[in-house]
């Protein structure tokens, strides 16, 4: 049985995997391949990295850090998550794997606008997620806003520090943007447009045009898609922990959900969507989870 297995190989559960692997802990880490940091082109904020780290670079390094302790990194798919007896039972196509304790980093998956060739835009930095990770990068620039309520309009406002000029393009329905979120915008400085995105068109520095209708483009040097995240808690949900109302996972302060030995960390959990704090919540659940194991007698 393992002491602990791993469900996710981002910042939160690598992180997690390098903590208890020193512990000596026998730690098995689970890979679906849909961390977000991979799509980073560039991360600037993250410490350590004055020139940007690549998410992918970021990744890569962290997983061969855990594997020189001792961790096993293997790809799969958890399909089903249950207790069973005193810890967990976890089922992948390959089989069964028993656990002692268990740590959920399934992160989120990011609810995109249906653009033409979407996943290049976001590897150039054209098309963006997370305007607290790089908004400085658009300083002095002109940014638009892709989103339908009033998240879109939040980010929209919060990019006037940086951008030269920044406009909301609100594709949902215009009750979705009450009066008085209308008024902050053009306090701020908001342009807000409203109608339908019929085209994209890229090169290799900026969103060269967005098109809304035949005869009315607006170009912008980068777009940010604010329609939100989805959390991934179907294993967490079905194993009975608790998620709050925007559907992220309830955890104590150790990082444990309401089920007993079942932790989650990172972008699972409510709080900012930072490689850094992901980082931080999986040492915070590591630790626990070593400690936990040796309060039970199951020392390393």
């Amino acid at each position: 049985m393992h002491d602990c297995v791993v469900v996710g190989a981002g910042p939160a559960g690598l992180t997690a995997a390098i903590y208890l692997a020193r512990f000596r802990r026998e730690v098995r880490v689970i890979d679906a391949g849909a961390s977000r940091a991979a799509r980073i082109p560039l991360s600037h904020n993250h410490p350590g990295f004055p020139d940007g780290v690549r998410g992918k670079t970021l990744l890569a390094r962290m997983r061969r850090q855990a594997e020189r302790y001792g961790a096993v990194i293997e790809a799969g798919h958890v399909e089903d998550l249950a207790g069973a007896g005193e810890g967990f039972r976890l089922t992948t196509a390959e089989g069964e794997i028993a656990a002692r304790t268990v740590l959920l980093a399934t992160g989120v998956a990011d609810i995109e606008p249906e653009l033409p060739g979407l996943e290049a835009a976001v590897a150039k930095g054209l098309i963006r997620i997370c305007p607290i990770c790089d908004g400085y990068e658009t300083i002095g620039t002109r940014v638009g806003v892709i989103g339908r309520d009033g998240h879109a309009a939040r980010e929209a406002i919060f990019l006037t520090t940086y951008a030269a000029e920044t406009a909301l393009i609100h594709v949902g329905r215009a009750e979705d943007l009450p009066a008085a979120q209308r008024a902050e915008l053009a306090a701020a400085g908001v342009e807000v447009i409203e109608a339908p995105v019929a085209s994209v068109a890229l090169d290799h520095r900026r969103i060269s045009a967005v098109c809304f209708g035949p005869d009315a483009p607006r170009r912008f040097d980068s777009l940010y898609s604010a329609f939100g995240v989805a959390p991934r808690t179907r294993l967490a949900l079905k194993a009975g922990a608790t998620a709050d109302d925007s559907g992220r996972l309830v955890v104590g302060e150790h990082q444990e959900t309401s089920v007993p030995g079942l932790y989650a960390a990172g972008d699972v959990v409510r709080g900012l969507n930072q490689i850094s704090t992901a980082a931080g919540e999986g040492a915070i659940a590591a630790t626990d989870i070593h400690n936990r194991l040796r309060g039970a007698g199951q020392e390393p």
